[in-house]
């Protein structure tokens, strides 16, 4: 079944630094907040598939919760290992876990994975998928959240870029901690 009949959306769902970062400089995250009134959970089940760099699937794709992690984090990745998994490689051809790898044709493979029946993707990254994205302008629906630190340095979410991108803000959503939440799609 289509989302509500119509395509299925590519959505971007990222946390980002106030200086526009999505890592630190030595790929940490340690400095995403997440809090209950985010409600990504409800983000998570929207969602069907899962769209991965090979990096950041090596990283990720596969993680398992500590034994000292919350419930509620522990929740998350049941959640999130759920869903279907596809990898973007130029060099990675399988794994034993069930995920799909695309090495190839990745505007022709996108756009059948959009017409499929079910929900909406999550495009996970990295950074260089997300870059190839943009450039290809898969991404349908922009959701960041801009977290209230300043990282100096790191991987920026905008990344050799030729051309100017304009967006029309879609909604807003601010929290305790500080975060907002931007949501965008190309005018």
């Amino acid at each position: 079944m289509y989302n509500n009949g119509k395509q299925r959306k590519i959505i971007l769902d990222l946390a980002v630094s106030l200086d526009g970062f999505i890592e630190g400089p030595k790929g940490e995250i340690d400095w995403c907040i997440m809090e209950p009134d985010m409600k990504f959970t409800d983000f998570l089940n929207s969602i069907d598939t899962i769209l991965y760099g090979r990096k950041s699937y090596d990283l990720w794709g596969n993680y398992t919760p500590k034994k000292h992690d919350s419930d509620t984090d522990k929740e998350m990745w049941r959640i999130l290992h759920s869903k279907e998994k596809i990898v973007f490689s130029k060099t990675k051809k399988s794994d034993d876990q069930n995920t799909v790898f695309i090495n190839d044709h990745i505007v022709e493979e996108v756009n059948k994975l959009k017409n499929r029946p079910g929900k909406d993707i999550w495009l996970y990254g990295g950074a260089s998928l997300i870059t190839t994205f943009i450039h290809y302008r898969l991404i349908d629906e922009y959701r960041l959240s801009i977290h209230p630190v300043v990282l100096g340095a790191g991987k920026p979410l905008f990344n050799d870029l030729n051309e100017r991108l304009n967006f029309k803000l879609i909604d807003t959503k601010t929290f305790s901690s500080g975060v907002v939440q931007l949501i965008y799609q190309h005018k």
